[in-house]
């Protein structure tokens, strides 16, 4: 955390106030080079400059919730509640945005399951001079029940700077961090450069209960040039440089062994893309990749291969759509090797009226390791999941959400997961929010 935050601290104190002659409107930044994900908010739901604070009271019933113990999983009702504060202000050159919910989960049945939670969300957007932006983002997650971190599901992005997350562990302590800085510079009307970089890291505090997998840790970073063709359009190139480790611990009361693998890449890729309207977006990126694996006493394994990514977001006044797929060789998610990865995303909102709001999230991803022979490595496999729910709020302050989500996973050498593959949970949440609006 301290040499993120360093690196932070120090974008923001070498930057200079440049001064710009000749520039016109300013400039957007493509999603393929930029680590935000699409809005899935339709038109009438977003606001700035307000405080939010309130709480959510969820009931839920999942048929796996001990998972790899037996090929009869488990089944149990759970019962959360989480109080939330966020913080959303708007200024004429600073946009920031702070949100903190921890929680507290008990079972019906499994006591030994009960949790608390953190959850804590920063998105800070400063610019330090007319043609100067700088952005910096991080959350922070700690659970044990991956499904209270979103309820509703389904973040997509534009850019290949993402981590891999191969393996989704529903009942398991983890910590997890995603943290992205970025800053652009618009040196003329059309043109702009740029770098950012992405520190992931994903801690499992207790190994046994996930045999196979281990901790993953990521650091990444890109430099853009970005030049605009048309009013809306913009082509470019960008260089991305990326690190990640995971570290497999042994475990006494099983034959896992202690094990740790290191996966480098470099990617350079051409990017398009093009604003149909303001609020619909196409992008499309691709190049060469190189990677090296590591991993002792085994020789590293290099080569190369392409790298490819396309995505789309739409926020209409009542509905919202973001899709991607990518194609990327990487590592992460608590897997000890490299994978080449192919994965798919889509997330879609219609409020189909004036209190009734659906939502829906499918993601797919299919992972094969690179460096299958050497000992220790999963071979693969593939994630599966969907997401359903149901929005209606009672009144001003008062929301219902009812949702279902489906999850089915293929990894045969992880026993929390190949010994029940499906996880299916219903829920039911309410919430009350009261939000006051700042500087009126």
């Amino acid at each position: 955390m301290l040499t993120r935050f360093s690196w932070v601290t120090l974008l923001f104190a070498v930057t200079p106030m440049w001064s710009q002659t000749g520039a016109g409107s300013q400039m957007q930044t493509p999603p393929p080079i930029s680590g935000e994900a699409y809005s899935t908010e339709v038109a009438s739901e977003r606001r700035t400059n307000y405080l939010h604070t309130g709480f959510v009271i969820n009931s839920a019933y999942s048929d796996n919730v001990v998972p790899g113990t037996s090929m009869n999983p488990i089944g149990d009702a759970s019962y959360s509640f989480s109080p939330t504060i966020a913080l959303d202000q708007t200024t004429a050159r600073l946009h920031q945005t702070f949100t903190y919910a921890p929680g507290f989960t008990v079972y019906q049945h499994t006591s030994s399951l009960n949790e608390a939670d953190q959850n804590l969300i920063m998105d800070v957007q400063y610019r330090l001079s007319p043609h100067v932006t700088a952005n910096v983002q991080d959350s922070f997650r700690k659970s044990s029940n991956v499904f209270n971190q979103s309820l509703t599901g389904g973040v997509v992005s534009g850019s290949t700077q993402s981590p891999i997350v191969p393996v989704v562990v529903p009942i398991a302590d983890q910590i997890s961090n995603n943290a992205n800085a970025e800053i652009t510079y618009q040196f003329g009307r059309n043109g702009m450069v740029g770098g950012s970089g992405v520190f992931t890291n994903l801690h499992y505090p207790k190994p046994n209960q996930v045999a196979g997998l281990g901790d993953s840790n990521l650091q990444s970073g890109a430099a853009f040039y970005s030049y605009r063709i048309a009013r809306t359009s913009y082509f470019g190139v960008t260089y991305q440089y990326a690190t990640s480790q995971t570290s497999l611990p042994a475990i006494e009361d099983s034959s896992q062994k202690e094990a740790e693998s290191e996966t480098q890449t470099h990617s350079a890729l051409l990017f398009f893309t093009t604003y149909l309207t303001p609020r619909l977006s196409f992008s499309l990126s691709g190049g060469p990749q190189h990677y090296a694996m590591s991993q002792h006493p085994y020789p590293t394994l290099r080569s190369w291969a392409p790298i490819a990514a396309a995505s789309m977001g739409w926020q209409g006044s009542r509905a919202s759509l973001a899709a991607n797929y990518s194609h990327v060789v990487g590592s992460g998610g608590g897997l000890l090797g490299a994978f080449e990865s192919n994965s798919a995303s889509a997330v879609v909102r219609w409020q189909i009226a004036r209190t009734w709001t659906i939502g829906s999230a499918v993601s797919y991803v299919m992972t094969q390791n690179v460096s299958s022979s050497i000992p220790q490595s999963n071979p693969g496999g593939h994630m599966v999941s969907g997401t359903f729910t149901v929005q209606h709020p009672i009144s001003e302050h008062l929301n219902v959400e009812c949702g279902y989500i489906h999850l089915h996973q293929s990894y045969s050498s992880i026993a929390v997961i190949s010994n029940a593959p499906d996880t299916n949970r219903e829920f039911v949440s309410i919430s009350y929010q009261f939000t006051r609006p700042l500087g009126r």
